[in-house]
C-alpha cells in the first residue's frame, strides 16, 4: 500500500528507476503529456512555469501517455526530440504510462485516487500540484493553461 507519493518508483525517460522521494522538498506540478493533442501547445507555458521558478525549488514531471485519442503514439526519444525542437523543453520528461485502466501507472493510480478531486484522468495535460512535503494540493483539469491565474497562485503559494 503506497502511503506517500515519495514511495513511488517511475521510469525515467532512459527507462531507469527513479523514486519520488528523490523530489522530497520540492514543489512539483505532475502532468500527463501528448505530442498530438490540442493541448500540446501548453508545453510552452509549461517550459515558462518552469524556467521562472525553478530556483525556488519547482520541479514540472511530464509523464507521457497515449490512453486519450491515442495523442502520444511516439517513442520516448520521439518524444523528446519532438518536446525539445518545437517547445524547448528542459523541465523532466519520463518513461511512458497508463494514466488509466488495468495497467494504470502507479502515480496515476495514487493521483486519482488522493487528489482533492479523486476519479480518473480525463484527457492530456491534466495538472496535479505538489506541495514540499508531498501532499497533493490541487488538480487541474486540461484547460487550465499553465500561466493562468489559478495555476500561477496556486504554484506561488506552494513554494512559499
Amino acid at each position: 500500500m503506497t502511503q506517500s507519493i515519495y514511495d513511488i518508483t517511475v521510469k525515467t525517460a532512459t527507462n531507469e528507476d527513479k523514486q519520488l522521494s528523490a523530489y522530497k522538498g520540492d514543489v512539483l506540478l505532475i502532468v500527463n503529456v501528448a505530442s498530438a493533442c490540442g493541448f500540446t501547445p501548453q508545453y510552452d507555458g509549461l517550459e515558462e512555469l518552469y524556467k521562472k521558478y525553478q530556483d525556488q525549488g519547482f520541479r514540472i514531471l511530464g509523464f507521457p501517455s497515449n490512453d486519450f485519442g491515442a495523442q502520444e503514439p511516439g517513442t520516448i526519444e520521439e518524444i523528446k526530440e519532438f518536446c525539445k525542437l518545437n517547445f524547448g523543453v528542459t523541465f523532466e520528461l519520463f518513461g511512458k504510462v497508463h494514466a488509466l485502466g488495468e495497467d494504470k501507472a502507479a502515480i496515476y493510480e495514487y493521483l486519482t485516487t488522493h487528489a482533492p478531486e479523486t476519479g480518473d484522468v480525463k484527457w492530456n495535460f491534466e495538472k496535479f500540484l505538489i506541495g514540499r512535503d508531498g501532499t497533493i494540493l490541487n488538480r487541474f483539469g486540461s484547460r487550465v493553461e499553465p500561466l493562468s491565474a489559478e495555476l500561477v497562485d496556486a504554484v506561488e503559494g506552494a513554494l512559499k
